[in-house]
């Protein structure tokens, strides 16, 4: 029921910056949103979520470099990265949770690749 499409993704330095975004194909009002990555040969892991209200939290390693917000009217998320490392170098996705079904919704992901 619920589409979700990533971008924003690419190529950058380390130190550098990119922002991505993740526009549902519904309202998203109501929803928790999030993102997650996944590195090659890792597990994917949470690194960011906004409540309806706007309360947020974070992966630990991206405090301070990471922001995510939402803009309801556009039924998109967002995450801003900010002095990017190698490590931060994963596929990015997209995630939300159906508010009846409680079911799983996902992205196709976007990469984001840090070179040193």
């Amino acid at each position: 029921q619920v589409q979700l499409k990533e971008s924003g993704g690419g190529l950058v330095q380390a130190g550098g910056s990119l922002r991505l975004s993740c526009t549902a194909s519904t309202r998203i009002l109501l929803n928790a949103m999030d993102w997650y990555r996944q590195a090659p040969g890792k597990q994917r892991e949470l690194v960011a979520s906004i409540s309806r209200d706007g309360i947020t939290s974070y992966l630990d390693s991206v405090k301070g470099r990471f922001t995510i917000s939402r803009e309801n009217a556009k039924n998109t998320v967002y995450l801003q990265m900010n002095t990017l490392k190698p490590e931060d170098t994963a596929v990015y996705y997209c995630h939300t949770e159906g508010i009846v079904s409680l079911r799983d919704y996902w992205g196709q992901g976007t990469q984001v690749t840090v070179s040193s």
